[in-house]
């Protein structure tokens, strides 16, 4: 009798080892859903410091410090880098951005220092957009990015502080490159030297033909 009675027992508990599967399963869920919870997007501000102040050396310090023997370099950055450097890196940061949704609201806000980065962050793009004359790639990502956004928030996720960084840096680049155009929309001489549909002058042109010039 008392064998049978612990037979029934084991068969209504599942056993020691059912018993342990369930704990393991339950603890195992339960810390997934702890962490959901807990889950924060932090900004990296380092990250993006130290992205934005690499840019800035690396393609804004490069033309002044061009000199003759570096020619075939230069040549290969005008023409062929288009395409090896420019879609890769726009693709990549649309990528990095489509990761950047939470779906909790309070956390979908900029940092102070976050902030301070802003400017100099869209400045950059401005002046890759301009100068590499890349603005159909740049408005087709943005435009992406915003359609993203859209679609994103109809499943109630929002975008966290690194993708509120990035957008609110395209942003401004679109706002300076509007401005920027509208600046030199009668300068006749630049609009000779780009006769397209397109016109966004670039940065070093504007600088050649009406800075350089009057030294």
């Amino acid at each position: 009798m008392e064998a049978t009675r612990r037979r029934q027992h084991l068969g209504a508990t599942g056993g020691p080892g059912a018993q342990l599967g369930a704990s393991f399963l339950q603890a195992r869920h339960g810390s997934v859903s702890a962490d959901e919870a807990a889950r924060t997007a932090p900004f990296h501000l380092d990250l993006w410091f130290y992205f934005t102040l690499q840019n800035w050396v690396l393609d804004f310090g490069r033309p002044i410090a061009m000199i003759d023997s570096f020619e075939l370099l230069y040549y290969y950055d005008e023409y062929l880098g288009h395409c090896m450097w420019y879609i890769p890196f726009f693709l990549i940061l649309f990528m990095y951005f489509s990761g950047c949704f939470t779906a909790s609201k309070a956390e979908s806000l900029i940092p102070g220092p976050a902030l301070l980065l802003v400017a100099p962050s869209g400045l950059y793009y401005w002046y890759l957009v301009t100068e590499g004359q890349i603005f159909i790639l740049f408005i087709f990502t943005f435009f992406a990015m915003l359609a993203l956004v859209l679609h994103q928030k109809r499943k109630r996720l929002f975008l966290d502080s690194n993708g509120l960084f990035l957008f609110s840096s395209f942003a401004l680049t679109l706002l300076l490159v509007a401005l920027w155009v509208a600046w030199l929309w009668n300068d006749p001489v630049l609009r000779k030297k780009y006769p397209g549909v397109i016109y966004v002058p670039e940065p070093w042109a504007f600088y050649t033909l009406h800075v350089s010039s009057r030294h």
